[in-house]
């Protein structure tokens, strides 16, 4: 054989390996995250835990001493999801009555706004009672190599517009949160004795005082990673959705971790839903005697889409295999709120107990599942009402009549403000708070509305809400929609050229917000389109109406 063969030879192999490497390089790329996330995170055995316990220092019935407070965030919950709002999973099949009971057995915030379409700037407002916005908390951190992973993969089937890689430098992702200088919520309500705990997904930073027990809380059960249960358990049935590029991250770096009070990641010894809801009675059970703040901020139903066999072995009606896993994750979800509502009324807590509900965003596109968030347009990862409007629940007996529906808009921080008022805490006055106390609201000790205005802004995609009116924007495209929500609160009637007028006062006031805020405190890796009216497994058509998102 003469040397030049031997070189073509040897050249064709190395093409052909490369072929090979380049036409499976998404699995590659998938092989090395998982190997780089063991190593990063080692998860150790599952160990038991105990929440610390006390008394009240006065020896005070739980009628006279300040209330309880109870805030249940779920992750990526659709409007749709609640049998409460006349809807549900899979045609209304898979009813939620224990979280309907929270509205039932006190108010429904009917417009209830989320602080952004995504979770952690949601998660920035609600612990702050700000926009995250006024400190820097615009996008959402991700992790490293999450976006530059996602860039690797072709756009799903069907999709017609490219993702926007953006050239910057960006913060480690440790470092990307909610900075010391906030004051929590579990701060403010410390100050006043409450004994504070934190169970679940946090998503406000880990370094440089961010992390929950640096964040007031005395106590924190972090959830570590994210899989809700390791993906070959014989408990679980997991459903994977191919069209998404996310979904395929979150299979290869996600673990099944919890972490205790900062120490070493470990393996829960169940579900991850029913694992945080065990520990949210043991935290109730073991502070019975004194007044607390539990903020219980379940993962469910967020991407894995997992459940448990037994939940999925129940909605056996239910034909589209991923419709089905992820109604298993809301009957658990909403199971779970069942217990924490039954221990407080065993413990005789119920009536003297402040009790939250709501959602960090609108139901995801990305899950393929079209009706989560009717009759709302859009999905999280938008500004339209589908990425936003969710429900907002909460329960005292001792001050809130049972019933109740409340109309005018509101808004996470306002949360923040209730809270904090209900426990006789005095809001910081050495900064801008955003948010208002809803009680005197919905027990008629107020007049008015909380707000004329509400704003969002998310790099590409920002909004505004001025008495009734929305502005949605988008650039690029460079598109803005106006909408009369109080004929259209639906978002289908685009008046932006039929009310000139009204576009420049909602710019207007936009523009006047954003003037108040602060740069971001990172910047933007990616900007994507959504489709408003497609989700993620439908193919777009020319023209499809969409928006840009950056994380």
């Amino acid at each position: 054989m003469t040397r030049g063969r031997k070189w073509a030879i040897a050249l064709g192999v190395v093409a052909a390996i490369g072929s090979l490497v380049y036409a499976n390089r998404q699995e590659i790329a998938l092989k090395l995250v998982g190997v780089m996330v063991k190593r990063r995170v080692p998860v150790g055995p599952y160990r038991d835990i105990s929440w610390a316990s006390g008394v009240d220092p006065q020896g005070r019935a739980p009628s006279e001493r300040p209330p309880n407070i109870i805030l249940i965030l779920a992750d990526d919950l659709g409007w749709n999801d609640l049998t409460f709002n006349g809807g549900g999973v899979a045609d209304g099949t898979v009813p939620t009555p224990h979280i309907d009971s929270i509205a039932a057995d006190g108010v429904s915030f009917v417009n209830g706004y989320a602080a952004n379409g995504t979770c952690a700037p949601s998660r920035a407002a609600l612990m702050s009672g700000r926009y995250g916005t006024r400190f820097g908390f615009e996008f959402t951190p991700t992790p490293p190599g999450m976006m530059q992973l996602a860039s690797l993969f072709q756009p799903p089937p069907g999709r017609l517009r490219d993702t926007i890689l953006h050239d910057a430098d960006s913060v480690p992702f440790e470092e990307m949160g909610m900075p010391a200088s906030e004051i929590t919520l579990a701060e403010l309500l410390a100050r006043r004795g409450y004994y504070t705990a934190h169970i679940g997904k946090w998503h406000l930073g880990r370094t440089n005082g961010m992390a929950p027990q640096d964040q007031g809380f005395d106590e924190s059960l972090l959830m570590a990673s994210g899989l809700y249960l390791p993906e070959d358990s014989a408990d679980v049935v997991n459903s994977k959705q191919d069209f998404d590029p996310i979904d395929r991250f979150l299979w290869a770096a996600m673990r099944f971790a919890v972490s205790f009070n900062g120490g070493e990641a470990f393996a829960p010894n169940a579900y991850l839903t029913d694992y945080f809801t065990e520990h949210a009675v043991e935290v109730i059970e073991a502070n019975k005697d004194r007044p607390f703040f539990l903020y219980l901020a379940h993962w469910a139903p967020h991407t894995p889409l997992q459940a448990t066999r037994e939940d999925y072995d129940a909605l056996s009606h239910i034909e589209l295999h991923r419709e089905r896993v992820y109604a298993a994750m809301i009957r658990s979800l909403d199971r779970g709120v069942g217990r924490v509502l039954d221990a407080l009324e065993r413990n005789g807590l119920e009536e003297n107990t402040l009790v939250l509900f709501t959602s960090d965003n609108g139901g995801a596109g990305y899950i393929g599942l079209p009706n989560v968030n009717q009759p709302f347009r859009g999905w999280k990862i938008t500004l339209f009402e589908g990425g936003i409007h969710v429900p907002f629940f909460a329960k005292w007996p001792a001050r809130i009549p049972a019933g109740r529906t409340f109309d005018p808009p509101v808004h996470h921080f306002d949360m923040y403000a209730t809270a904090a008022a209900a426990a006789g805490a005095q809001l910081p006055t050495d900064r801008k708070m955003d948010g208002v106390d809803l009680v005197p609201f919905v027990t008629s000790a107020a007049d008015g509305v909380p707000h004329r205005s509400l704003f969002w802004r998310s790099g590409a995609s920002q909004s505004a809400l001025v008495d009734g009116w929305k502005l949605d924007l988008s650039d690029p495209p460079g598109r803005r929609w106006l909408f009369d929500l109080k004929s259209d609160p639906y978002e289908r009637n685009d008046l932006s050229a039929e009310r000139p007028d009204k576009l420049a006062e909602l710019e207007a006031a936009l523009a006047a917000h954003n003037a108040e805020q602060a740069p971001p405190a990172w910047p933007a890796q990616i900007s994507t389109a959504i489709n408003l009216d497609k989700d993620l497994s439908q193919a777009d058509a020319p023209d499809d109406e969409y928006i840009f998102w950056s994380n």
